[in-house]
């Protein structure tokens, strides 16, 4: 890959781009930071575009740093934060983190990978080289960030905890000695400080660069596991399949361009095809195909796209679909769908019925309070792409 097409694919900005294009072109081998907090225990394809970047420094011949943030995650950042986040417990971090490095391995060639654990430096600082932290960046500093002007103006509380935050993202740079720091453009503040500390403290100052935040399938908020938008690295290829044709129309390009590895030129004869009338849908059967193939292979991509017609087009049912025995005849709807795990929560299937997404037998449940009566075999349905047989044992 080509130095213009690393630096300007897939990115936003670059703090400072004459420099580090400087190193690139001298061929100096750089070390590459991405810091992730093991908040939640899934990895979706809004995470994958900072790894996919990740990735081509590596080709590239780079050293890339996987920092997984196991110190920091007990503080949570407050970016884009309107309040402060509940604080997890080691045995949440531990258990979010187990699966971190296997799904990053989708991507990212985990033989030739350096990861770390902030825990490691920032568990063992004393009380005197913490404040010497603290005291290289003002309250008005941090105030000026624009999520804790609004709390500020709004009396909602910012812990001290959140405003060592940024400085302790910082000095995870200086530690890891980094050369180039990648991050979503929410990150800009905390990387940046990440330079402020690398100068004070005698290091060459780290390059950042941003890459976009990839918009959920409702084309709106970004994707994220809590507003349930996301399309998961280690999800079925029925699911990822499914739900890429969900998103909005307008977003093709901009999910063609991030979450797949289809070239720029593709990318304009796709954006030109729009342009001039072709269906959405043929393109998003093909930005589907691209993103199962990659998680998984062509074939599985292939066999997702066959149900999809089978299911959609001739209004048919999977060819395979699970049969689960359970003990009870007789179940509250929530419980049942709780208990074959076909939602993520009793919220969203609450939400979902009231939507008429929930079919017992082809006929939509209207009520949270219904009772199903499985002693004889029932089909469960919810959503468009999610089924199930149920029957008591």
């Amino acid at each position: 890959m080509d130095i213009s097409t690393l630096l300007d694919r897939g990115t936003i900005e670059v703090v400072v781009r004459g420099e580090l294009e400087k190193k690139l072109k001298a061929g100096k081998k750089l070390r590459i930071k991405f810091g992730i907090d093991p908040t939640g225990s899934d990895l979706h394809i809004g995470h994958a575009v900072v790894l996919k970047k990740m990735r081509e420094f590596q080709d590239a011949g780079h050293q890339v740093i996987l920092l997984i943030g196991d110190f920091t995650a007990k503080i949570g950042d407050p970016t884009g934060r309107t309040e402060t986040r509940k604080a997890l417990t080691d045995k949440e971090i531990q258990e979010n983190m187990k699966s971190y490095t296997d799904q990053a391995g989708l991507i990212l060639d985990m033989d030739n990978i350096e990861v770390r654990y902030n825990s490691e430096w920032l568990g063992k600082l004393k009380m005197g080289e913490l404040l010497e932290l603290a005291s290289l960046k003002t309250v008005a500093q941090l105030l000026h960030r624009s999520d804790f002007k609004k709390r500020m103006k709004e009396n909602i509380d910012i812990s001290l905890s959140e405003f060592l935050y940024p400085i302790m993202q910082g000095y995870d740079s200086v530690v890891l000695k980094s050369d180039v720091e990648l991050g979503g453009t929410e990150q800009t503040f905390n990387m940046l400080v990440g330079r402020d500390l690398q100068k004070h403290y005698g290091q060459p100052q780290q390059d950042v660069m941003t890459v976009p935040i990839l918009e959920g399938l409702d084309g709106v908020e970004k994707m994220s596991k809590s507003y349930n938008n996301y399309i998961g690295l280690t999800e079925t290829p029925k699911e990822m399949y499914g739900k890429t044709l969900s998103i909005p129309d307008e977003m093709i390009t901009k999910y063609f361009e991030l979450a797949t590895n289809v070239s720029l030129d593709d990318i304009k004869k796709i954006k030109k095809a729009l342009e001039e009338g072709e269906n959405p849908k043929n393109l998003k059967m093909r930005l589907a195909r691209e993103i199962v193939t990659l998680y998984h292979n062509e074939n599985a991509a292939t066999q997702a796209e066959k149900e999809f017609e089978q299911i959609f087009k001739n209004k048919g049912l999977p060819e395979d679909i699970e049969v689960k025995h359970l003990k009870e005849d007789k179940w509250n709807i929530i419980e049942l769908i709780a208990e074959t795990e076909l939602s993520p929560s009793k919220s969203e299937t609450r939400r979902m019925i009231q939507g008429g997404g929930v079919k017992v037998d082809g006929e939509k449940v209207r009520s949270h309070e219904e009772e199903i009566d499985i002693s004889k075999e029932r089909l469960v349905q919810v959503g468009k792409r999610k089924f199930i047989k149920v029957i008591s044992t």
